[in-house]
């Protein structure tokens, strides 16, 4: 199985994200909850492109891909915007007061702790984040064990 979506960095496209992990979710047939975490990260990620890699006011496009080997699925995204590695972000202290610690990151971590892989590289002026998720018969929906 393999998807792609083209979206807008317009935060108005969250919804198309949204949507779309949810018809990968439902033809590779995982359950609920890692369909949910699967939005997260995506939603993490999706916001950090369209919030901080243009200036304001550029429009640019953004590619989101799925791929299903029947193992693992790769999720990949992919933009032109100002180069950021989110693979070299420090973690979080999540035991730290939330009022005395540095904001952002949590978004990073978050997607670090869902996924089994997540990496990044920059290649003719694109990003690339690679992100793979190993689908175990666990996180499959009754119906199609």
């Amino acid at each position: 199985m393999k998807r792609e979506l083209t979206i807008k960095n317009d935060s108005q496209e969250l919804i198309r994200v949204g949507a779309f992990i949810e018809e990968v979710g439902e033809e590779i047939g995982i359950d609920m909850d890692l369909q949910l975490n699967l939005q997260l990260v995506l939603e993490e990620i999706v916001s950090n492109v369209i919030f901080y890699a243009y200036p304001e006011g550029v429009t640019a496009d953004i590619l989101l891909s799925a791929d299903f080997d029947g193992k693992n699925l790769t999720l990949t995204l992919s933009d032109e915007g100002r180069a950021f590695d989110p693979t070299m972000k420090e973690d979080v202290d999540v035991i730290a007061n939330p009022m005395d610690r540095e904001q952002g990151g949590l978004g990073i971590f978050i997607v670090k702790n869902i996924m089994d892989s997540v990496n990044y590289q920059r290649t003719g002026g694109k990003n690339i984040l690679t992100m793979i998720k190993t689908i175990s018969t666990t996180d499959k929906t009754d119906n199609n064990i």
